[in-house]
């Protein structure tokens, strides 16, 4: 994963260049969900593929990024307005016990 201004290859520093785009859902408060394309880079050298991330989005994770980051510091629990029912307490724990 790199970010969406990365333009080197973190593995072999060589030059990425567009390969093409995937879709990935992003859940929000509220229970909203949506879709968004993501760029995938591919290395002009070793060959491998990365997704450019938004800044929004944590890699391999569903939740926006800044819910996730609420959760770990301890400002978004279970009984926070708007997210009593979402998303569910294990996740809100596994989130915290992996930080």
């Amino acid at each position: 994963m790199v970010s969406e201004t990365d333009t080197l290859c973190p593995i072999c520093n060589a030059k990425l260049i567009f390969f093409d785009r995937a879709k990935r859902i992003v859940r929000t408060k509220g229970r909203q969900t949506y879709w968004v394309r993501i760029d995938r880079m591919k290395c002009t050298k070793c060959g491998t593929i990365h997704r450019a991330l938004p800044d929004y989005i944590l890699p391999y994770k569903q939740y926006e990024a800044e819910m996730i980051w609420g959760v770990i510091e301890g400002l978004i629990t279970s009984s926070t307005l708007g997210y009593e029912d979402y998303p569910c307490e294990t996740t809100m724990n596994t989130w915290r016990r992996n930080a």
